[in-house]
């Protein structure tokens, strides 16, 4: 019988077989033994610790200040007796360096020497007045903004009144009257911009003299329009600033109306204040949207403040500094605390005068360098 070949393998060839089969159940044996063990090894060495972020050693920082920094002088200034707390919208400093604030409690101008010893003030007899600005011109005379009285009066340093312009307790859109005025400027040739203010929303140009030339501006949120112009500032090249109050801007023109720049949502701007070296201080708050507070029910936009910051800016709109205080809690305020930050002055040392309007408070800040 012939038997197919492929159905027997010869003797060695089976031999062959297991002892392959052999070998490879050693090795498997060899490899779990192996495994095995280092599984029994990692199970008895101590587990490393894990390192924290705290616990890395930080460098040793340089502890230097390139930041100039703020600290009130408490007890400053020595204010005149009897008079009363009262809001503080304005502040401007004299040749000599005096403080003048333009207040609304009698004495309604009070001056201060820079240690904040008491000088000298007047009154004012009129009880419409709401005063509002205060700035000196090149020769030293003194003007006041009044939003009560509609009116801007030119004083002598010692109170002596030598011109009013507007007419007093008359509010009108022409060009003899102003509607609620806040603040005043001078240009380099001597002319005067006003501006006209929480009721006319417009900027109002005059000569040296008082004259009228022109006038630009509309309550509105269009570029040259305004929304409470509410202060406002000239550089040295002629330059003119304005803070559009509720618009949360500042716009810039030429003397004779023509927009050049606007700076918009960088602060809520309340106050200004130009060196001369043509640096504008801006203090009001960071921008913020209009809502109503059951406090203010009829305030403009941004009242209350949500925070109190001064910044300071080049004529091209940048930002240098930017300084924060704390927001006082009314009828709580703290030294140092600002609340309703509405007046800035610096004097040459870069010392802070400031005034609120809540806080019914001027103060001294002086300033801290590297």
């Amino acid at each position: 019988m012939n038997t197919p070949p492929a159905l027997f393998k010869s003797a060695p060839e089976c031999a062959r077989r297991t002892i392959r089969a052999a070998a490879a159940l050693a090795l498997l044996a060899i490899a779990t033994s192996h495994a095995a063990d280092k599984k029994n090894n990692r199970e008895k060495e101590p587990a490393k610790p894990q390192l924290s972020a705290e616990s890395v050693p930080l460098p040793d920082y340089p502890r230097v200040d390139l930041s100039p920094g703020y600290e009130v002088v408490k007890g400053w200034p020595e204010r005149p007796k009897g008079s009363e707390r009262a809001a503080v919208p304005s502040i401007a400093l004299d040749r000599d360096g005096n403080i003048w604030i333009h207040t609304r409690v009698n004495p309604m101008v009070q001056v201060y020497a820079p240690d904040g010893k008491y000088l000298r003030g007047w009154k004012e007899e009129d009880a419409r007045a709401v005063p509002h600005g205060i700035a000196f011109d090149a020769d030293g005379n003194v003007w006041l903004v009044d939003v009560g009285l509609h009116n801007v009066r030119k004083f002598t340093p010692d109170g002596k009144l030598l011109l009013t312009l507007g007419v007093t307790g008359e509010a009108a859109t022409d060009e003899r009257h102003f509607n609620r005025p806040t603040g005043i400027a001078f240009a380099p040739n001597g002319d005067i911009f006003i501006a006209d203010g929480y009721g006319n929303s417009r900027i109002v140009h005059l000569d040296r003299d008082g004259r009228y030339k022109n006038a630009w501006g509309n309550l509105g949120v269009e570029p040259g329009n305004f929304s409470i112009p509410h202060a406002i500032a000239i550089d040295s090249k002629g330059r003119i600033y304005v803070a559009d109050r509720n618009n949360v801007r500042i716009q810039v023109f030429n003397a004779e109306g023509k927009l050049l720049d606007v700076w918009s949502n960088l602060i809520t701007p309340w106050g200004f204040f130009m060196t001369p070296q043509d640096e504008l201080w801006v203090c009001g708050s960071s921008p913020m949207r209009w809502s109503v507070d059951p406090k203010y029910p009829t305030a403009p936009l941004g009242c209350p403040p949500k925070d109190q910051v001064l910044a300071k800016f080049n004529t091209s709109g940048k930002m240098l500094e930017l300084h924060s205080f704390a927001k006082g809690e009314d009828a709580h305020e703290k030294p140092g605390d600002l609340n309703w930050f509405h007046a800035v002055a610096l004097d040459q040392a870069g010392n802070l005068f400031v005034g609120d309007i809540i806080g019914k408070r001027v103060q001294k800040f002086a300033r801290k360098l590297h």
